[in-house]
């Protein structure tokens, strides 16, 4: 009996312990981190900012900041395993701008790749990349289909959020600026940093600087990396001085809900890495 009692207390023991393991890499314990594998089901989360300018009122870790608050209420609910901060994506359309930090492509490229397979090394088979950066999609979509050229033991997965009809009739409706024009440090995202982090936002200069569109270059069916320059010169696009902390947590509620959904899905995934398994094989078949 006392043996049996001493058993029962021991794994009621072990699983509270369990439950209460960190989701952020950087706060476990070496002797964490087997459990920490094992409650992810070896998911963990790649939160992807960036430092740039955010108007005059916003801090130039607002992405970062973003991605860092939503990956971490999202793991409350749902337990992955949160990768420290991560800040080096692209960002060359801003080095104009006093505090940004813009590493060469090859850099960035390098350290991404590097950086996935050194989470992978310690037992990750799943790595889910949240992106909070306007400018960093096409570099991460560019990344995973390079992904592909080499084998991997691990899936990455890039977490676009879906469309939700009553969400988008209801941002309508609560949104005061032009829609159109709420891009960077605009009305949204000044209100998402409102409702995390109102101690590091100076919203008496949201109005100091220009945030409208100053359509400097028009060539009609043709792409130009200084396009975004010749909009937004001051690296502000969008009216910040319209945001409420309400309307922040309206957006973020709906983002960390719709991230749970996706991270669920990614938990209990086996399809992905045995199809990227299958690919390999045959790309090692054909080269025989």
């Amino acid at each position: 009996m006392k043996t049996f009692l001493f058993s029962l207390l021991f794994f009621v023991c072990s699983y509270a312990f369990a439950q209460e393991v960190p989701a952020r890499w950087d706060e476990l314990t070496a002797t964490d981190f087997p459990i920490a594998l094992d409650k992810s089901s070896q998911t963990c989360i790649l939160p992807f900012g960036i430092l740039e300018k955010h108007g005059p009122h916003s801090p130039l870790g607002t992405d970062l900041i973003h991605v860092r608050e939503w990956a971490a209420r999202a793991t409350k609910q749902e337990y992955a395993v949160v990768f420290p901060d991560y800040f080096y994506g692209q960002i060359n359309e801003a080095r104009q701008q006093p505090g940004t930090f813009a590493l060469p492509s090859r850099v960035i490229y390098d350290l991404l790749e590097a950086t996935c397979d050194e989470i992978a090394r310690n037992g990750f088979k799943k790595i889910v990349i949240l992106n909070g950066h306007g400018g960093n999609p096409e570099f991460i979509r560019f990344f995973m289909q390079s992904f592909l050229n080499k084998r991997h033991n691990y899936a990455i997965y890039f977490y676009t959020a879906e469309g939700d009809q009553e969400y988008a009739k209801q941002y309508r409706e609560m949104h005061k600026s032009d829609i159109r024009t709420d891009q960077h440090a605009g009305e949204s995202e000044t209100s998402v940093l409102l409702y995390y982090r109102p101690d590091l936002m100076r919203m008496d200069r949201a109005t100091q600087q220009s945030g409208a569109d100053q359509k400097r270059l028009n060539i009609p069916g043709l792409y130009t990396p200084i396009w975004w320059y010749a909009s937004y010169p001051n690296h502000y696009a969008g009216e910040g001085d319209k945001a409420t902390s309400d309307f922040g947590k309206f957006i973020t509620d709906h983002e960390i809900a719709s991230f749970i959904k996706a991270l669920k899905e990614v938990k209990v995934d086996n399809t992905t890495i045995k199809l990227q398994n299958e690919f390999y094989d045959r790309v090692d078949n054909l080269n025989k």
